[in-house]
């Protein structure tokens, strides 16, 4: 039975954008690049994957199958396919509507000499006739909120998820999105006649028209017009379909398909306390459930524009987290530069970062520098206190106030011996 009932208009826009990116593949790539660098991001890091689908007790050295739809040019299929094959026999398969974005994402796979791969033209629609499950695991950014159904296309990926597994999603932030849909709707008012390089150049024009108090032009967070690529451009402003979510929405869709969130990336984004300093309201925020809590952080920092997530059936939710809770855990660091971070740790007393225009400032426990200087993806916890010295409560004491800061920054994370 198809997932979808279609109307003629929907097979319309569902044309449209395929068309868009036939036109616009996204986001724009060079294979060549891939013999000196590997690009990595969120969701869909194997580290990731583990501490917030599979509680960190995942074997990569065991059989896995991924799934990557609206894959795109291949940033998240070349990420998870390369790190999958240098821990064991994982696959990672690959679909998207775009042809021209499947020959991108398909050279830069060759490029690296990726033989655990398998590429798919077609729609979410189809998926089940084209790449049937189940799958461990399913990465799906920037599809659904392109649907006429996002719930019905989330169906689909439940349909082929393995019970034991999840997914990391992206869908568009409404608030960080400030003035992208009325941009939009003049575009189309203006343009509605115009197609191809028609069309871009005259948005192009009509961005540089703005006034100061344009909505669009006000936001700083949006920048993807300001990089001279036709396809980042095209991608914000001239998509024929999309739509944004708020925190509470994200809550409703997931959970209307029996999914529960485990995580954003990254966690103090979704923190009111990361905004605040008046301590009564901290305390009042602190007392919310949790997914109201993130709606709060949301509309106080105003510059989400993208929510990435996990999710899990809501059966397993309570497990599927990793957490500090017992000495055989082993912190990782999320990426290779921890050794690096360590050193710049070593008397920082603070550590300072930008989240899209905003500058923030976390305080980092006392003994962070010589705790985070043992830590090397091998030892556990109870090697860590070992090697500090110190007895137990006074241990996991220190490590969970550094593991919230840098756990919050998505720096570091967990595994199971």
């Amino acid at each position: 039975m198809p997932a979808y009932t279609e109307t003629e208009a929907d097979r319309a826009a569902h044309d449209a954008v395929r068309m868009h990116y036939e036109e616009y593949p996204y986001p724009p790539r060079d294979p060549a690049d891939e013999r000196h660098r590997l690009i990595v991001g969120s969701p869909s890091h194997l580290h990731e994957i583990d501490h917030y689908v599979f509680g960190g007790n995942r074997d990569f050295s065991k059989p896995f199958r991924a799934l990557v739809v609206g894959g795109g040019t291949g940033d998240a299929t070349i990420m998870l396919a390369q790190q999958l094959a240098d821990r064991g026999p994982g696959e990672v398969v690959y679909i998207d509507i775009s042809g021209a974005a499947l020959e991108v994402a398909r050279a830069r796979a060759e490029a690296r000499g990726l033989g655990n791969l398998t590429f798919c033209r077609g729609s979410l629609r189809d998926l089940e006739n084209i790449a049937p499950g189940p799958y461990d695991y399913i990465d799906c950014c920037g599809v659904l909120h392109h649907l006429e159904d996002p719930s019905e296309g989330l169906a689909t990926l439940v349909r082929v998820l393995d019970a034991n597994g999840g997914m990391g999603l992206m869908l568009y932030g409404t608030l960080g999105r400030t003035g992208v849909y009325p941009l939009q709707d003049a575009i189309r008012r203006l343009a509605d006649e115009d197609r191809g390089s028609d069309r871009l150049a005259l948005a192009k024009r009509l961005v540089r028209e703005l006034p100061e108090s344009n909505w669009f032009r006000r936001n700083p967070v949006l920048g993807d017009h300001l990089s001279g690529d036709a396809a980042a451009f095209a991608d914000l402003l001239l998509h024929p379909r999309d739509r944004a979510y708020t925190v509470p929405e994200l809550g409703e869709l997931v959970s209307a398909r029996e999914l529960s969130i485990t995580g954003f990336i990254e966690p103090v984004r979704y923190d009111p306390g990361t905004y605040l300093e008046d301590d009564s309201l901290i305390v009042r925020a602190a007392a919310l459930p949790w997914i109201e809590r993130c709606a709060l952080a949301e509309s106080i920092a105003g510059n989400l524009k993208t929510h990435v997530f996990y999710v899990v059936p809501s059966c397993r939710a309570e497990t599927a987290v990793a957490a500090p809770d017992g000495s055989e855990r082993v912190p990782v660091w999320r990426d290779h530069e921890g050794a690096a971070l360590a050193g710049r740790l070593s008397n920082a007393r603070r550590m300072r970062i930008d989240f899209d225009g905003l500058p923030l400032s976390f305080e980092l426990p006392k003994g962070t520098g010589q705790l985070v200087a043992l830590i090397d993806g091998k030892r556990t916890l109870g090697d860590l206190r070992g090697a500090l010295g110190l007895d137990w409560i006074a241990f996991k004491d220190r490590f969970d106030r550094i593991f919230r800061v840098l756990n919050g920054l998505n720096l570091l994370l967990l595994r199971s011996r």
